[in-house]
């Protein structure tokens, strides 16, 4: 695991969006002078199975935000409680309890993760606990399955039941409407199958709409046979007006309901009841379904607006997850060379993930797709970064050995502090310390003051021994200093081949004469570098301007042979570069060596010699390539 399942969820949810659209009913009456009833006639849709859908949905999220607040032991109790109760309708709520509870199972691994990396752990070697609540909720909700899938099968053949009753009572009102003779004896017996025909409950929905639309039509053609009392007919057609008036009213009303998607469901019932209402006159049928259908209207625009918004922001939001995939997927892991580097792009990636789960849901099709794509590329990077960790503190441990075991060495001479060889045993393991590379930061310091304690010691015991000999040093330091002033009285205008052996001899005798008192030896050895400075600075310097003429010559015999000049051009840019590159290896090397020391001011002066010779070097290799740059033919 690694960062990323901070805000990994064992599911996606769900995004519902139906694409439902506006209920169109049509009602188709004609009634003949005899008849007091008539029935609307409703072309129903699929779409109110969408919608229903939707509200589903929206009931879902607000239950599932309910049952967030639940702990785990409540959640499990109200299962209980609902299988004790047997309330099957309450799978609504059994699904939210289910999300909710994986949620919280998510977040608790998250926050378990994290806190085993911030205990400086690696992520790889995370293991989750199984929840002790885990097998109870799952076999709670699978028995919930089980009694709710038995259910359905039962309230299905409830249905075809239901629907067998119906077209039976139907049947009978076809033979009645058929019967125009005696049409009006039929009269009681027909209003009674028609109660009949309403009180039975539902029928599958795909027998629903033909179904109603044979009673309808059955209803109609009884009505326009019927010789009944106009007085009886007038009266029913009134009270199916004032019905009606009151539906479109409360139709009307709905408009002010900010909730869509709970207005168009209320909707949908207010048509449910204007289709079980009886016929009002003729001449008023069109004009109040108009005014009916123009208040549904209205209803249905926004909800089709509402859904036609929501499908609008998925997008957006599938666009601002493709970004931000394609923002880790673009990460060069080859540039990541430090610690620095790879923490500063871990504190971006986590960045990107916190923005990704804020983004909202992108559309169905597309966003488990979009999740998958994510993670894989966090995954891909927090992999590469735990194999670079891996082997990089691989080197550092074999690096910090390699420098204990020289400050072992180191301190197993200080007994033999007094012996020429132990000291030059010791200089030979300060020039080997230089080879070894980096050790943690933390550790660095260490493993150095370590090193450098055992010099210093290993120093002072030799001076302790070297303490009889200080006549000896005097005489020394007058040697040296004579050797000074012999090397000042060389003029830097000598050619060096005449002068050369005499200044060889010195330094020869230089060091062939012992140790000077230690208070002298800074301000002597500084003399003598600064003469031998001074003197082969000049040289250098005269023997640069020779070099620098031999190759103008060089370069003027190379006029015209643009491959020579170009071979020449690139040999100067590879030693300028090799040499920077080792300027900047020494300056590297230098960032861990922190503690200060005789032995160690050495050796730190040791480098920035160094330093300073590459850079005079890379200053001449510059001047080379600026003579061939300025040639026309380059």
């Amino acid at each position: 695991m690694n960062e990323l399942d901070m805000m990994a969820t064992p599911q996606e949810e769900a995004t519902v969006t139906p694409e439902v659209e506006a209920v169109a009913t049509t009602e188709s009456i004609e009634s003949n002078v005899g008849s007091s009833e008539d029935v609307c006639e409703i072309q129903s849709s699929p779409a109110l199975d969408l919608a229903e859908a939707a509200d589903e949905a929206t009931d879902e999220a607000d239950s599932n935000s309910r049952r967030t607040y639940l702990s785990k032991e409540e959640m499990v109790e109200h299962l209980k409680k609902i299988l004790a109760e047997g309330d099957i309708e309450a799978h609504k709520e059994v699904a939210a309890i289910k999300q909710a509870y994986y949620s919280m199972l998510n977040r608790e691994a998250t926050a378990a993760l994290e806190a085993h990396i911030e205990a400086g752990n690696s992520p790889e070697t995370y293991s989750s606990q199984p929840d002790p609540y885990e097998n109870e909720i799952k076999n709670l909700l699978a028995e919930f399955r089980e009694r709710r899938a038995a259910y359905l099968e039962e309230k299905e053949a409830e249905r075809r039941k239901n629907l067998e009753d119906k077209e039976r009572v139907l049947a009978s009102l076809k033979e009645i409407a058929e019967d125009i003779d005696n049409v009006n004896t039929h009269f009681p017996k027909f209003q009674e199958l028609q109660a009949e025909f309403k009180t039975i409950g539902e029928v599958p929905p795909s027998a629903d709409t033909d179904l109603w639309k044979n009673y309808n039509q059955t209803v109609e053609q009884f009505y326009d046979h019927l010789k009944m009392n106009k007085e009886l007919r007038d009266l029913d057609f009134k009270k199916n007006l004032e019905l009606k008036q009151a539906l479109i009213e409360k139709a009307k009303e709905l408009n002010d309901v900010t909730d869509v998607v709970e207005a168009f469901r209320r909707l949908q019932e207010l048509h449910d009841q204007w289709r079980e209402i009886g016929p009002v006159a003729k001449e008023l049928r069109d004009n109040i379904w108009n005014e009916f259908k123009e208040a549904s209207t209205i209803i249905n625009k926004r909800h089709q607006d509402f859904f036609q918004n929501r499908k609008a922001e998925e997008v957006e939001n599938e666009t601002a997850k493709t970004v931000l995939c394609e923002k880790v997927e673009a990460i060069d892991l080859s540039q990541l060379k430090t610690f620095a580097d790879w923490d500063a792009k871990t504190k971006e990636i986590i960045d990107i993930q916190k923005a990704y789960k804020e983004i909202g849901f992108a559309p169905r099709k597309t966003n488990s797709t979009l999740f998958t794509r994510f993670r894989k590329a966090c995954d891909d990077f927090f992999t590469a970064k735990a194999e670079y960790f891996k082997k990089t503190k691989d080197e550092f441990r074999e690096n910090l050995a390699k420098k204990e075991a020289l400050c072992e060495k180191a301190e197993a001479l200080l007994p033999r502090a007094e012996e020429r060889k132990a000291y030059e045993e010791l200089q030979a393991l300060q020039a080997e310390w230089k080879t070894i590379g980096t050790v943690r930061r933390k550790q660095a310091d260490e493993v150095w003051k370590r090193f450098c304690d055992a010099i210093d010691a290993f120093q002072a015991v030799r001076r302790k021994y070297l303490g009889a000999q200080r006549s000896e040093e005097n005489d020394n330091l007058k040697i040296k200093q004579e050797i000074v002033e012999q090397l000042k009285a060389i003029s830097e205008d000598a050619e060096r081949r005449e002068v050369i052996g005499t200044i060889r001899e010195l330094q020869d005798k230089w060091q062939a004469t012992g140790h000077v008192p230690f208070k002298h030896k800074e301000a002597v050895n500084s003399a003598y570098r600064a003469e031998l400075k001074r003197l082969f600075s000049a040289f250098d310097a005269r023997e640069s301007r020779n070099r620098m003429r031999r190759f103008e010559g060089e370069v003027k015999r190379m006029d015209g042979d643009k491959g020579s000049l170009s071979r020449e051009r690139e040999k100067l840019q590879r030693a300028i570069d090799a040499r920077e590159n080792e300027i900047k290896t020494i300056q590297n090397n230098l960032g861990f060596f922190t503690v200060k020391s005789s032995a160690g001011s050495s050796m730190l002066k040791d480098f920035d010699r160094k330093i300073e010779k590459l850079r005079e070097e890379i200053a001449e290799l510059r001047q080379k390539l600026a003579l061939i740059k300025n040639r026309p033919e380059a």
